[in-house]
């Protein structure tokens, strides 16, 4: 079964080994779906969460001190696959459309879907270009204008400016 990562620990909290949570989901309540997380590749039970602002905090089986969840800071946070919850149409896994083709309302080929990250809480389709190099679109609707999942092809609408790419 295949782990998917959904975070990283940003720091301990407190003596009794809770960590914050650098959530990469952008289902808020994800870790209070959850009955357990891996950290790195060893498994943990969730036994709470809690929030600080939007970050989760959680008291993981097995973490109980300040030295064990300070020794865990910085590593990475994976649920089972098993755990992904149906998604409504369309809507998509970022890992199911990596690497697809985005190309222009026009047809015409930018690239391939390289990766969608968030910037102050909107999201980028980073496009990686046939030279090498890299171009971000805004993902709204406004941009986005079909994400084709079983062709793998993106059709998008350039930003006024980038049409003559």
């Amino acid at each position: 079964m295949e782990k998917i990562k959904i975070g990283k620990v940003a720091s301990a909290v407190g003596m009794k080994g809770e960590i914050k949570i650098l959530s990469y989901s952008d289902d808020e309540e994800r870790f209070e779906k959850l009955d357990r997380i891996y950290i790195g590749d060893k498994q943990y039970e969730i036994e709470s969460v809690r929030y600080k602002g939007n970050m989760p905090i959680i008291k993981a089986a097995g973490i109980d001190d300040r030295n064990a969840s300070e020794a865990a800071a910085g590593r990475s946070v994976f649920m089972d696959e098993s755990d992904l919850e149906e998604l409504g149409e369309d809507e998509h896994y970022v890992r199911d459309i990596i690497g697809a083709q985005v190309v222009t309302e026009e047809g015409c080929v930018l690239g391939t879907l390289k990766d969608i990250t968030n910037h102050a809480g909107q999201d980028l389709y980073e496009v990686e270009k046939p030279d090498g190099g890299i171009l971000l679109i805004p993902g709204v609707p406004a941009f986005i204008l079909d994400i084709d999942e079983e062709n793998m092809k993106i059709t998008v609408r350039l930003i006024e400016g980038l049409a003559d790419l």
